[in-house]
């Protein structure tokens, strides 16, 4: 695949890349729901998260719901399901975003990554990484590089021996060398998380995300 061969010229990657099998990016056209299961998923275990989300289709007969069907769910149904209070209110804000603003594919698609970021970040509950992997795993962006994830940090960590003692350099660093990356950013993103579950005892984690 294309990318591959420009990811390779970064040697250290493409060490990763020489025996990793190609990775095709997805799009989604449910971008409320694919918001609304990373929120229910923030935390959580794979298969527990699993579990939370089969429960919430169950709720509306197998079936994704539409954003008035979330709103209209009382929070004690769905706080049954294993959802926090906090979650309850999240899911519910990003169904009501859906139906006051929008962000259908179609909509988000004429968007730059960052103007997705700005548009979404504003509903309580979304932080920007959870943005940024909606950009890679439902909007099928490309160029994405989630700097804050502590699974690419430890995973660049490892294979560029960078030091995080002083948080500038280290930030820095970091774009530096994902610069070199672009426009393919994204599937650097999901080499370095596959490699970095490979490594033993070791766990890809998401960031504390500061919810406005």
């Amino acid at each position: 695949m294309e990318y591959i061969a420009h990811l390779s010229k970064d040697k250290k990657l493409g060490k990763l890349l020489a025996t990793a099998e190609p990775h095709q990016l997805k799009k989604r056209k449910n971008i409320c729901i694919y918001l609304c299961a990373s929120i229910m998923s923030q935390q959580l275990s794979t298969k527990v998260a699993d579990v939370i989300y089969k429960r919430f289709i169950h709720l509306y007969g197998g079936k994704e719901p539409t954003a008035r069907q979330i709103i209209a769910t009382p929070s004690e149904q769905l706080r049954a399901i294993g959802l926090s209070n906090a979650k309850v209110s999240y899911v519910k804000n990003v169904a009501q975003f859906e139906i006051d603003f929008g962000m259908d594919a179609k909509k988000l698609g004429k968007m730059s990554n960052e103007e997705v970021i700005e548009y979404l970040v504003v509903i309580k509950g979304v932080g920007r990484w959870t943005v940024e992997m909606l950009l890679m795993f439902a909007l099928g962006r490309e160029d994405v590089f989630a700097i804050d994830d502590l699974g690419i940090q430890n995973a660049m960590i490892g294979l560029y021996k960078l030091d995080r003692t002083d948080k500038k350099q280290f930030k820095e660093d970091l774009l530096r060398i994902s610069a070199k990356w672009s426009p393919y950013r994204t599937y650097a993103c999901v080499h370095l998380w596959r490699w970095k579950d490979n490594a033993p005892v070791q766990k890809v984690k998401r960031p504390k995300e500061k919810i406005k």
